[in-house]
């Protein structure tokens, strides 16, 4: 504001100086409308200032998500995985020796004992696979198996005996039979415990 009023002093004094007016004119035009000054000319030759660009934002990787394909195939893989662990522990317990509880000499008795009662109550059948022990509760399983032949058969404690020394299992004849001892008083076997549940002889390991 004070250089126009120095402006309008100095016309006053000039009294009609034509070109002082018209710039008043135009000046006070400007300073009523609110016009900003025009931008100053580029020269020739000087290439123009652009604005900076915006900075680009980081490239963003698109990571797959797992598919449900992806992750039945590693369920699977866990579970063959499980798999021969499991079977391989299997194949050492049966290649684990199964040791028998006695071993000792097997006899049989039949039909002079056929249909008379045993120490358990029941009636002794020669046919069945039915052996006397001494101590064994009745109702045990156990497997008998011949040293000679390595057949196993498995009876089930029914009766006591037997009564002679030295011995250990008294057969009935039918397991006798089973044996291959029908002929024979007297034969070398192994005896093994059966587990609950359990109703076959462990399988015989090769010589």
């Amino acid at each position: 504001m004070e250089s126009l009023h120095a402006a309008l002093a100095l016309a006053w004094r000039c009294g009609g100086c034509a070109a002082i007016w018209v710039g008043l004119a135009a000046s006070t035009d400007a300073l009523a409308q609110g016009l900003a000054p025009a931008a100053a000319p580029v020269a020739a030759g000087v290439p123009a200032v652009s604005a900076a660009p915006e900075a680009s934002s980081p490239a963003l990787v698109e990571v797959p998500a797992p598919s449900p394909a992806s992750d039945a195939l590693r369920a699977a893989q866990r579970s063959s995985i499980d798999l021969l662990a499991d079977v391989d522990g299997a194949e050492e317990d049966d290649d684990a020796d199964v040791q028998p509880s006695e071993t000792g000499l097997a006899s049989w008795y039949g039909p002079g004992f056929h249909k008379r009662r045993t120490a358990s109550g029941e009636r002794f059948d020669m046919h069945a696979l039915t052996a006397a022990h001494r101590t064994l509760p009745f109702g045990t399983l156990v497997c008998v198996r011949s040293q000679a032949t390595g057949r196993g058969v498995v009876v089930r404690i029914n009766d006591r005996g037997p009564h002679v020394a030295n011995r250990v299992l008294d057969l009935s004849r039918g397991a006798a039979l089973a044996l291959g001892m029908g002929g024979l008083g007297l034969k070398p076997v192994d005896v093994f415990p059966l587990g609950s549940g359990e109703d076959t002889c462990p399988p015989k390991r090769p010589e």
